[in-house]
């Protein structure tokens, strides 16, 4: 994984939840925390966190009693979901998911939405969750399955290669498609100190857009993808979006759009 694929700053927080959350996360962040409504809770933790898609759902959809805690190492993002707001208080952090700042056996779930990806120590990270589960809670995570599997993300990656052929930008394939292998989460998680069996399940959904640009903009400019075509030549990202617009017009249509979404949902028990 290379340094800039954590680096969400500048512009990158707005355009993030503007253009990714509704594009990619909302439906599994409503899956994940469907996955918590039949257990017993009275303090969740979110780590990676981003700019809050799932510290919502929590926020309005579990038990005022609930105490939830959201972190994220990445204080910009963090700023945009405080900005956003929660339905009711929701304690912020930023914090290391690798370091959690909390006492052992604090928590009666760990929830974590395709952060886990850009974990550089992922047996570390899994250990801290574990470190701050109470015996019988929950750690539920989800990833990006292949980037084959996962449409406008394949299509704008295939594009960019056009564009740099000599250097693509691969970071949608190296990163955030690049941890859906499941022995390997298997192996990480007992490494990571986890002794039952995690229970992995593929979640298969449409990813929708009013036009092809909108995509487009997700990609290029509201990930740590735009700091890869700007290390190339930065005069160039608007030149990058305008490929990637016409990729996904060609394969899936000038105006309203939709591609298949997969990923992998992972849920284990202290």
């Amino acid at each position: 994984m290379s340094a800039s694929d954590r680096v969400f700053a500048g512009s990158i927080p707005k355009l993030y939840d503007e253009y990714l959350v509704p594009l990619l996360f909302e439906p599994y962040a409503v899956d994940l925390v469907d996955r918590l409504r039949s257990r017993s809770l009275s303090r969740v933790l979110e780590i990676a966190a981003g700019t809050g898609v799932v510290t919502r759902v929590l926020a309005s959809e579990l038990n005022e009693r609930v105490s939830i805690v959201a972190t994220d190492l990445n204080q910009a993002m963090l700023d945009q979901a405080i900005a956003v707001g929660t339905k009711r208080p929701v304690e912020w952090h930023q914090a290391d998911a690798m370091n959690l700042p909390f006492r052992d056996e604090e928590f009666d779930a760990v929830i974590c939405q395709f952060g886990v990806m850009f974990f550089p120590d992922k047996s570390k990270a899994f250990s801290e969750a574990r470190r701050v589960l109470k015996p019988g809670g929950i750690f539920l995570f989800n990833v990006w399955d292949a980037i084959a599997e996962n449409e406008f993300s394949d299509t704008v990656n295939q594009a960019l290669e056009s564009m740099f052929p000599e250097d693509p930008p691969h970071f949608m394939a190296r990163t955030p498609h690049g941890y859906y292998d499941r022995t390997t989460i298997e192996q990480d998680l007992k490494s990571g100190g986890f002794r039952k069996s995690a229970q992995i399940v593929t979640m298969t959904t449409c990813s929708r857009a009013p036009s092809p640009r909108v995509p487009a903009i997700a990609f290029c400019q509201a990930t740590p993808l735009r700091n890869e075509i700007e290390v190339r030549d930065a005069s160039r990202l608007s030149e990058a979006t305008d490929i990637a617009a016409n990729a996904i017009a060609e394969r899936f249509g000038l105006q309203a759009v939709e591609g298949k979404i997969q990923a992998h949902v992972v849920s284990i028990e202290n």
